[in-house]
């Protein structure tokens, strides 16, 4: 039982990582932008929830409210500076980024206190889902639940609409777009700030399961990029396989090895970039 637990566990973290690695993957496809500074919109997101809930205002409108407050600050950012250095070399690129999340991090602590905190669990979710002997939480299976239906959602917006053959069209070529009469400078910033908003919904949601530290950012900066390395730059269905893949072995190794636990998401990285340079579902 406890390891069907971790699984579970496994799957609802992993579908975290998704949202995480998703937003990192559509911005970089679109952009060809390593965004340094998606783990703070993540940091943002939760801090945001925390903030909210904290004040009185219930989960389920602090949750929406976060996540559009995040995508219109990183709107705000990708068209006051961003758009600026996209042809700079990767270097401004990088300076750039983490130097906002620093900010970020900065402004957290400033704000918020170096401590952290909890978020409780929403009204309505406090409860277990029972079968049998088998006992889970219900807010763990609810982000499950949640988290499906966004990735089948974004399935359809990428694959299925006008929007996502712009979005895929503009990753091939930026220049056509433009001289097909698209603003390629809008749709930047609209892509960035829906990519944006993914990470801060992620935090939101894992709010009530992690609780919020100022330097929560930083580590899910890190595991963004290992789901987009193992599931392939720029591949959405790879970031999906990959969020999976990473949530239930950190998962797993917490029961089998909890110092470890950590350590075999990096092993895993390693193992994949060694057989598939490319990762598990990238472009060749």
């Amino acid at each position: 039982m406890i390891y069907l637990f971790q699984i579970l566990n496994g799957i609802g973290l992993g579908m975290l990582y998704f949202l995480l690695a998703a937003g990192l993957s559509i911005i970089f496809g679109l952009l060809q932008f390593v965004n340094f500074a998606h783990g703070a919109f993540y940091l943002l997101g939760a801090y945001l929830t925390y903030d909210l809930v904290e004040r009185g205002v219930s989960f389920w409108i602090a949750l929406p409210v976060a996540t559009l407050i995040v995508a219109i600050v990183a709107g705000a950012i990708e068209a006051l500076l961003l758009h600026r250095i996209y042809k700079l070399p990767h270097t401004f690129h990088i300076l750039v980024t983490v130097g906002i999340a620093l900010v970020f991090q900065e402004l957290a602590i400033i704000i918020w206190g170096p401590i952290g905190g909890s978020v409780p669990t929403p009204d309505g979710l406090g409860g277990v889902v029972m079968l049998g002997n088998f006992i889970y939480p219900q807010y763990r299976l609810f982000t499950i639940i949640v988290t499906a239906v966004m990735a089948a959602g974004l399935w359809w917006l990428l694959e299925g609409t006008r929007l996502g053959a712009i979005v895929r069209a503009g990753s091939e070529s930026a220049s056509n777009m433009a001289l097909l009469g698209y603003n390629t400078m809008r749709i930047n910033t609209a892509v960035f700030a829906f990519g944006a908003g993914l990470a801060g919904l992620a935090g939101a949601l894992a709010a009530p399961i992690r609780g919020v530290e100022p330097f929560m950012g930083a580590e899910a900066l890190s595991v963004a990029f290992v789901v987009v390395v193992i599931g392939g730059m720029g591949s959405y269905t790879g970031a999906l396989v990959a969020g999976l893949l990473i949530g239930i072995i950190q998962s797993l190794m917490t029961t089998i090895w909890p110092q470890g636990a950590q350590l075999f998401i990096y092993i895993a990285m390693t193992a994949v970039i060694a057989i598939r340079p490319r990762g598990l579902l990238g472009r060749v």
